[in-house]
C-alpha cells in the first residue's frame, strides 16, 4: 500500500477503517494533517494530544462559529484537546460518507450547550448569537 513512514501497521489501519467512514488512504491523510498542526508535539508520539488552539487553525474549523464546541464534544477528555483518535472521529462524522443520522446526532450534541439533552431556549439563543456574531440581538429581538 506504500505506507512508507506510517506510524500505523496494517491491522491498526483496518481497525480505524472499521470504526470510521474513511478509507485507509484517508486515514493516513488525516494523520498527516494532524501531525502538521504541531509536528514538534506529535512527532512519533502516537498518544499526543493537540491543544484546541492548534486544532482551531485548521481551515475547516477556522471560520466555524461552533469550532470550539466541536472540539469539546469530540475531545475524549472534554477539554477540547484532541488525540489523533478524537480528531479522526470528528473528521469522520463530518465527512461526506457519514450517514445523516450520525451527523444529526453530533449536531444535536454541539447545539445542546447546557448538556441537558434538550434544545431549549438558552441553546437556541446561544446558537443564534454565534451565527450572527459580531453583531448581537437585544433581548426583545431574541423573543
Amino acid at each position: 500500500m506504500g505506507q512508507g513512514n506510517s506510524q500505523f501497521n496494517e491491522h491498526e489501519l483496518e481497525e480505524y477503517q472499521e470504526l470510521t467512514y474513511f478509507t485507509k488512504k484517508e486515514i493516513l491523510y488525516a494523520h498527516k494533517r494532524f501531525k502538521t498542526l504541531a509536528l514538534e508535539k506529535v512527532g512519533h508520539n502516537r498518544n499526543a494530544k493537540l491543544p484546541m488552539e492548534k486544532l482551531l487553525t485548521l481551515s475547516e474549523l477556522r471560520a466555524n462559529p461552533f469550532a470550539e464546541r466541536m472540539c469539546l464534544i469530540f475531545s475524549s477528555t472534554k477539554d477540547g484537546d484532541c488525540t489523533f483518535e478524537d480528531f479522526l472521529d470528528m473528521m469522520s462524522v463530518f465527512s461526506e460518507a457519514a450517514p445523516k443520522s450520525i451527523k444529526a446526532e453530533y449536531a444535536f450534541r454541539i447545539f445542546d450547550f447546557d448538556g441537558d439533552d434538550y434544545l431549549g431556549r438558552s441553546d437556541l439563543e446561544e446558537t443564534i448569537s454565534r451565527l450572527v456574531a459580531p453583531q448581537s440581538f437585544t433581548p426583545p429581538d431574541m423573543q
